[in-house]
This record gives C-alpha cells, structure tokens and sequence, in this order.
C-alpha cells in the first residue's frame, strides 16, 4: 500500500500520481489534502510518514510546492528515509541506493506528467544492498543516537 498526501501546493501531481495509481491497480491511502485553499504541510507529511513508519505502507508519496518542507517533516518520523526528487535519476538512485521510503516532490517545480513517471520510476526500483547497506545502517544509527565514527 501507498500512503499519499499533499498541501495544497502540490494538490494537482498528487492527484496525477492517484490516477496513475488507480489506472495500474496500485492500492493506496489518501491522507489528503482535496482542495486548493492554504493549508499546514506538516499535519499532512507527518501523517503519510507515520504510516510509513508504522508499516502500514510500503512507501509514502508526498506533494507540497517545493517537496522540501514535507522532506524536513517526513525526515523527522523514525524509520523514514524521506528524499526530494525531481528528475528520474534521483528517483530511481534513491531507491537504489538510500533504500529511501519516501518520495517527496513540488508541484510548483515539476509537472503532472514529471510527477507520474518519477513515481513510476520511484516504485519499481529496488534497492540494491551491498555496500549501500552499510550505508543506509549508518542512517539508522544516527537517528538512533548511536552512530560512532571510528578513525
């Protein structure tokens, strides 16, 4: 399952990316928001990360203007590895090799279209493992509070 939310700056590819997820048959969660009128990001990014979090889905998709200010809420929520994207590398290199869970764009900085093929892209890219595991657990250390750097 995805979890899916936006503000209203990033109302129009978060429902892009919807129907993209209806169309292929994808099972999701939409945390909202459904209209154009200003709303708080933060109440919106945390909730899709929660149930990220939670494992009550697999990813989670946010939309805000830039897709920064729901990066830095989502980024806050244990467990999650939120990355902003707004080309295809960074959408399929997230996944590759941050294992991110979490993909957050701006719909003030990319289109509809844009939005549904990095979602496509972010959604059907596995990560890697190897030497990015080792990475990733660093991560997971530091936000753990217990990351130790050994000279």
């Amino acid at each position: 399952m995805i979890a899916i939310g936006c503000d209203h700056g990033g109302l129009n590819i978060k429902n892009a990316v919807i129907d993209y997820l209806k169309e292929n048959g994808i099972d999701y969660r939409d945390f909202g928001c459904d209209s154009p009128e200003s709303v708080d990001y933060p109440i919106y990014a945390y909730q899709v990360a929660k149930a990220v979090s939670d494992g009550e889905a697999k990813f989670g998709i946010i939309c805000c203007g830039t897709g920064i200010g729901v990066s830095m809420v989502a980024n806050k929520v244990k467990g999650v590895r939120a990355a902003v994207c707004t080309d295809a590398f960074c959408a399929e290199m997230t996944r590759r090799h941050n294992n991110s869970n979490v993909l957050c764009m701006g719909g003030r900085v990319i289109d509809e279209a844009t939005a549904v093929k990095l979602a496509d892209i972010y959604l059907h890219t596995s990560f890697e493992g190897g030497r990015h595991e080792k990475r990733v657990q660093m991560i997971t250390d530091i936000e753990n509070g217990n990351f130790v750097i050994n000279d």
